[in-house]
């Protein structure tokens, strides 16, 4: 697609004015008369599907043409103006809602009638900022999940599933709903792909690639959260020219560029991270760092661990304008989701917490799709939109009854009503498990210098963000290498390869981490944000054991106990989601979970699910274990400053 035509085809879908309109379209030549251009017939535009179904729309509200559905008299938010409004009809066609207003007074003919009094309409609910990968769902099983709980499209921060399958990334977030899955998504483009350039996946994004994304359809809204710091404000840093690119690839076609501020709370690092056009922020934890990104115009995405510490003082300081702020999931499993819910839960807990319930609504609906630019399809119960509604029996609870979802019953209490949507995915995506051979308990193996009796080792833990790595002395074994020793809190900790077919593995000693129970390991393909496998345990073949079993497995989770595989979760799309139903998945996530229990670990009993994002390369994390890379074989990296060094000494 060009640009001019990209430019022309926003115009009309978003509804940006005529101005732009007519300057995206090429001048008529000086040589041509007016009545030539009069002779232009309607043959020489041919409608777009959206502007087709406008068309159809109009006459739907003006009563020429017959509506799907009609949805009478409930009580209805209106977003715009806060208020809920009493007895009001919603009128349904082609997915959209047609018209809404007064009982009774529309004076068309429906197919079909509800009559949803005594019932509360809000519009769907949309995520900010959420990883459905970290569901473990494919976005068709992910809609049977989220549906029924309210949420009917989410912005997809798809730097996870970008890292596996690089240019393929909106082919795979747009297959579900292409296939009849009424789940609408919007991809925000992976930023952090690499998400260093000390790390090499299956992908990679400049310039031409966000380019090529953003004109690939209108769908894509977003740069998803830019991480790395360091090569944001760093000229040096290697990533500096990468992510600048995306940024202006992203401007050039009137996208919005994320943000991931974590850790910075200064007003001087808050203005820069302004000042560098991120224009939201989904790692706010403090209240006052809230407030100041508030105070410059950064938009929150405001997850529940800040929920008791942000959403009070803004409500103490009486603040008048909610429309920058919103809440939203980010992470969070199949197994979690079913006990606590989605969007839901969040909207839930911020009226619990004082929000006003209009605005909570809000929170979770408009607010977002006016961030983004996509509020003319959702975030509201208005003509045009999707047909988007959750239907509650008490809004103060979010007590959902009923949820459309572009204009179907798909959801009746916490019960899906579609039919999952049938697709076969490629290779392409099934086989990405590319490790080059079987491990074995040697790969895993840490060799001290010949004739050392103790060597120095630089020692992590999960979440470690101090500037320098621990140094410990540690005792060389008979057989010449360092190993685990959880009597002191000492695990090992390996990160390999993927990708390449090279076999590559780094490992290292962590500590306060792991399973203590002998013979032991656990290893998972989900590891933030590359997504090689990662490995920990006190033996090196339950270490080697766990990571073969992950990489036959196409990707997921392997539990060892004692030497032998006691759970498993088959995440084979990508290595990072399973196109199977909820209750399967969420059936051997809660095995994984309940055969952890079991075992004995070091800090605290049960699966260690976070280690997931202990492998993290953006800030606030400094010195991190990354899979070998050239001219670092060790793996242990400075990911601020490129640093390297030795694993022992």
């Amino acid at each position: 697609m060009t640009p001019t035509l990209r430019l022309v085809l926003t115009a009309s879908l978003f509804g940006l004015s005529s101005l732009l309109f007519t300057a995206c379209t090429p001048s008529t030549p000086n040589d041509k008369t007016a009545s030539e251009v009069e002779d232009k017939t309607e043959a020489d535009v041919a409608f777009s599907p959206e502007i087709k179904t406008r068309q159809f729309l109009t006459q739907v509200a003006l009563g020429r043409e017959p509506a799907d559905l009609i949805i009478t008299n409930t009580t209805m938010l209106n977003v715009f103006t806060q208020e809920w409004l009493p007895k009001q009809d919603i009128v349904i066609a082609k997915g959209r809602i047609a018209w809404v207003g007064d009982s009774g007074t529309w004076q068309g003919q429906a197919t079909e009638q509800f009559d949803a009094n005594g019932l509360w309409a809000v519009p769907g609910f949309g995520e900010s900022h959420k990883h459905i990968e970290s569901s473990y769902l494919t976005p068709e099983y992910e809609a049977a999940l989220v549906i029924p709980q309210g949420n009917t499209w989410t912005v997809e921060g798809s730097h996870e599933v970008s890292n596996v399958i690089g240019t393929r990334n909106v082919d795979f977030w747009l297959a579900a709903e292409h296939a009849g899955s009424p789940l609408k998504i919007f991809p925000a483009i992976g930023s952090a792909t690499p998400p260093t350039v000390y790390e090499s996946g299956g992908g990679y994004y400049g310039y031409q690639e966000m380019s090529d994304f953003m004109q690939q359809d209108l769908r894509v809204v977003a740069l998803g959260e830019v991480m790395d710091w360091s090569a944001i404000i760093n000229a040096d840093n290697g990533g500096h020219q990468r992510i600048w690119e995306m940024i202006q690839a992203t401007y050039d076609n009137r996208g919005v560029v994320e943000g991931h501020g974590m850790n910075l709370t200064s007003q001087t690092d808050i203005s820069a991270f302004a000042a560098a056009g991120l224009a939201s922020d989904h790692e706010v934890r403090l209240a006052e760092e809230g407030i100041e990104k508030l105070r410059r115009g950064i938009f929150l995405e405001v997850k529940h661990a800040a929920f008791d510490t942000l959403i009070p003082k803004l409500l103490e300081m009486n603040l008048q304008d909610w429309s920058n702020v919103s809440v939203t999931t980010d992470d969070r499993d199949v197994f979690a989701t079913l006990q606590l819910g989605s969007m839901d839960y969040n909207i839930r807990n911020v009226i619990q917490r004082g929000v006003p319930t209009e605005i909570a609504y809000q929170l979770g609906s408009y607010n977002t799709a006016r961030h983004f630019n996509i509020d003319h399809l959702v975030g509201s119960i208005a003509p045009g939109r999707y047909a988007d509604i959750v239907l509650l029996s008490n809004p103060e609870t979010v007590a959902i009854e009923r949820v459309y979802a572009n204009g179907l019953l798909a959801g009746i209490k916490d019960e899906y009503q579609l039919p999952i949507a049938d697709i076969e995915y490629p290779q392409w995506l099934t086989e990405t498990m590319n490790v080059g051979r079987s491990l074995s308990a040697e790969d895993f193996a840490i060799h001290a210098p010949e004739g050392q009796k103790t060597v120095q080792a630089a020692v992590l833990q999960p979440f470690w963000f101090k500037p320098d790595f621990i140094t410990k002395s540690l005792p060389v074994s008979a057989q010449g290498t360092v190993d685990a020793d959880t009597a002191n809190n000492l695990i090992k900790v390996a990160v390999v390869d993927r990708y390449h077919g090279t076999a590559a593995v780094s490992k290292m000693i962590w500590q306060n981490a792991g399973p203590k129970t002998a013979n032991s390991a656990l290893a998972s393909s989900q590891s933030h944000d590359l997504h090689n496998i990662w490995s920990v345990g006190n033996d090196d073949a339950a270490m080697a054991l766990a990571a073969n079993t992950v990489a036959e497995l196409g990707g997921g989770w392997a539990l060892v106990k004692e030497g032998k595989v006691v759970a498993t979760v088959k995440l084979d799309i990508a290595g990072l989601m399973t196109s199977r139903p909820v209750t399967e998945v969420a059936a051997e996530m809660e095995h994984l979970q309940q055969q952890a229990d079991n075992m004995e670990w070091i800090g605290m009993p049960g699966l260690p699910e976070r280690m997931r994002f202990a492998f993290l390369t953006a800030a606030p994390w400094k010195w991190q274990l990354v899979a070998p890379y050239e001219g670092n074989p060790g793996g242990l990296v400075n990911v601020t400053t490129g640093e390297t060094h030795p694993v022992i000494w």
